[in-house]
């Protein structure tokens, strides 16, 4: 495959226009709420835009063995941080009763 075949270019346009989409509703999620589950959310979308790319990015120049390797990769360093990231909202949870970003601003020590 290459960029220059016609229906690799289409296909890669239209995951394109996807991936983007992903990334700005991620970036959305990630933004614009308090609560730690939605930003974890909005985390997990960026990261599978990103993931989404890397193949589309893969098929389109032909190297479809390195792009398996590094999605597979990115997924196991995923799942990695968001269950640190998980544990350490639920530690949050127990200790403050809330999700609410804006009341563990006020912790201290």
């Amino acid at each position: 495959m290459s960029l220059s075949n016609p229906e690799t270019m289409n296909l890669f346009w239209s995951y394109g226009v996807c991936v983007i989409m992903l990334f700005v509703i991620g970036i959305y999620c990630v933004l614009a709420t308090f609560n730690l589950i939605r930003a974890l959310i909005g985390l997990e979308i960026l990261i599978k835009a990103v993931t989404l790319l890397i193949i589309v990015a893969g098929y389109a120049t032909g190297h479809e063995a390195l792009t398996q390797s590094l999605v597979i990769t990115l997924i196991v360093v995923e799942v990695v941080m968001i269950t640190v990231a998980v544990g350490v909202v639920l530690g949050i949870h127990t200790y403050n009763n809330s999700l609410d970003a804006r009341k563990i601003r006020n912790l201290k020590g």
